[in-house]
Parts: C-alpha cells; sequence; structure tokens
C-alpha cells in the first residue's frame, strides 16, 4: 500500500508575521528571554566580554554596561569560579570547549545557579576567542534537589533512608577510601515500639519515631550519616574523631538523651533505645558489610539484655 507524505503549513497570525520577518538578532533575544539565556564572548587578546541582554538579566547587572572579566568572577562561588579556570585553561590550550554547572552569586546579593557552555574560535592555527551561552538553571535545581531529597530521605523522619545508606556505606566495596575516615557504626532499636502501636495506634507510633530521629540529629550533630534503615531501626556513622574508648564513652553518655518519654495528644509515651556498636580494624581498610554484621549483632545482645543498653562488638 502507498504511503501519502502530508505536509502541513501553519499560516501565522499578522503580529506573529511580523516577528518573523523581524531582524533574526531581535529574534533570538526575544526567544531567549522565554527561558533566561543569552550569549556571551571573550577576546582572548584583549579579554573583552561581550554579553547579550539575556546574560546581564542572569548575573543583574546593569544592561549594556561593559563588563571586565575579573569583575566578573567575583559573581561566581569560590568552588564553581576554580572549576571554570581550570576548564578555561585546558579549553584555550586543546582548542576545545566545555560545559559546566556553577553557583553564582548576583549584584543583588541573590544566589542562583546558571549552566555554561563555551568553545573555542581559532584563526590560523590560534584560539582568538571563547564564545557560548549562559542559562539561569536555578528552578531546574531545586527541582531535582526535591527529587534528590524524596529519594534519599526518609519520608517519615527526615534521616537519611535505607538507599543512601546502602550507597553511601553498605554497598560500598571493602578498603574504599572515602571509608577510611569512619571511627564507629552505632545501630539503634527503638524499645516496646511495638507495644505503643499496639496500644494507642500507628499515629502514635509516628510521633516516637520522629521524636527519636530529632533526638538522634540533636544528640549527634558531628554524626557523618544518620539513617532510618528499618521500621524502628536507625543506624549512624561516627567519623574517626577520637580512639575508641572515646568514642564509646560519648555514646554511652548521650544515651540517656534519647531514652525520655515523647508527648503526643496530652499522653506521655515511652520511648527508650538499645545500641550495638562496632569499630573498624585497626588494620587494613573498612569492609562496611563485616562492620555492619558486628554491629547487628552487639545490638541483638543489646536487645536481649533490655532496658537503654549499648553494647560493643568485640
Amino acid at each position: 500500500m502507498d504511503h501519502a507524505v502530508i505536509q502541513s503549513r501553519t499560516i501565522p497570525a499578522p503580529g506573529a508575521a511580523r516577528m518573523m520577518a523581524s531582524d533574526p538578532a531581535q529574534l533570538y533575544a526575544q526567544a531567549a528571554a522565554l527561558t533566561s539565556i543569552g550569549a556571551w564572548s571573550c577576546d582572548l587578546r584583549t579579554q573583552e566580554l561581550s554579553w547579550t541582554e539575556g546574560v546581564f538579566q542572569i548575573f543583574g547587572a546593569p544592561l549594556h554596561r561593559q563588563m571586565d572579566r575579573r569583575e566578573t568572577l567575583e559573581f561566581y562561588a569560590e568552588d564553581s569560579r576554580a572549576t571554570l579556570e581550570r576548564l578555561r585553561s585546558q579549553a584555550i590550550a586543546a582548542r576545545s570547549g566545555f560545559s559546566m554547572e556553577a553557583q553564582i552569586r548576583r549584584a543583588d546579593g541573590e544566589l542562583r545557579w546558571m549552566r555554561l557552555t563555551a568553545a573555542t574560535r581559532v584563526e590560523n592555527g590560534r584560539p582568538v576567542s571563547l564564545y557560548g551561552m549562559k542559562q539561569d538553571i536555578t528552578e531546574e535545581r531545586l527541582r531535582w534537589e526535591r527529587l534528590r531529597q524524596m529519594a534519599e530521605n526518609d519520608a517519615l523522619t527526615g534521616l537519611s533512608n535505607r538507599a543512601r545508606f546502602q550507597s553511601e556505606f553498605l554497598d560500598r566495596p571493602a578498603g574504599d577510601d572515602s571509608l577510611s575516615d569512619i571511627g564507629a557504626i552505632v545501630l539503634f532499636d527503638m524499645n516496646a515500639f511495638k507495644a505503643v502501636n499496639d496500644r494507642w495506634g500507628h499515629a502514635a507510633g509516628d510521633a516516637c519515631l520522629t521524636g527519636f530521629a530529632r533526638r538522634l540529629r540533636a544528640t549527634f550533630p558531628e554524626a557523618r550519616l544518620i539513617a532510618r534503615i528499618g521500621g524502628d531501626e536507625f543506624a549512624m556513622i561516627l567519623g574517626r574523631t577520637g580512639s575508641r574508648m572515646g568514642l564509646e564513652i560519648c555514646v554511652r553518655h548521650r544515651m540517656s538523651a534519647l531514652a525520655s518519654p515523647v508527648i503526643w495528644q496530652e499522653r506521655y509515651l515511652p520511648l527508650g533505645a538499645c545500641a550495638g556498636m562496632a569499630f573498624p580494624d585497626s588494620a587494613g581498610g573498612v569492609d562496611p558489610e563485616a562492620l555492619f554484621h558486628r554491629a547487628d549483632a552487639a545490638l541483638y545482645e543489646a536487645k536481649r539484655r533490655g532496658g537503654n543498653v549499648v553494647c560493643t562488638a568485640p
């Protein structure tokens, strides 16, 4: 069967036709204003900058003011500025381009995020200018940050969730450099949590979970990571900030701050916890799975003893 090719043509309104027939530069400026985007160039011989209106708006700078490149660099956050200078130098040397996302502080003091793309223009084998686009991506970054928070944080307590605990600790290979400064892992299990749920309902249980999470954050502000890894189970990673004995004394001393009743609907709900603690082997790198299992065994012993007990793995 033959297939007919169907062509369609949109007839623009008179006003649209006038806009389409206008100067291409004007058309670009109108379109760029819709997406907070602008074009730029930098003469490598004079370091003179050329910006379209969109770039001035991104930085919050007065329109059409001649900007000095050194002055422009002050808009960039320190880390972004260092990355920009490194990528810029590499691109000029290689006669290539680069792309990056940078945090900037506008002239009015507002922090924003910008995506920068650049290419090198070459004449007779020599780089003569850089040019590219700059786009405000603040709203895009905020959306991604909200999605990341949803993916990595427990919806009830706001702590890190099991997935983040897995990715940042448990799934890391033994000896990974990112684990070298771990001083201890502590696993917590709330006492009598099922009894609270059975007697007062899940809303009361949720109040205990959120209360315990708040206390963990407040009691161990120096923790590298605190996560809810199960129904009433929590995990905490402490840094290598002192001796094993010092870390153990610290945890035992602070346990009392975790074990006071939670006020819920004019009731005092009992809240306590037991903990299992394990330290990395003094020799060799950290094996996260082995360390976790040792802490879990210590937690089991603490639960067997009952009360607000801390047990440490041998």
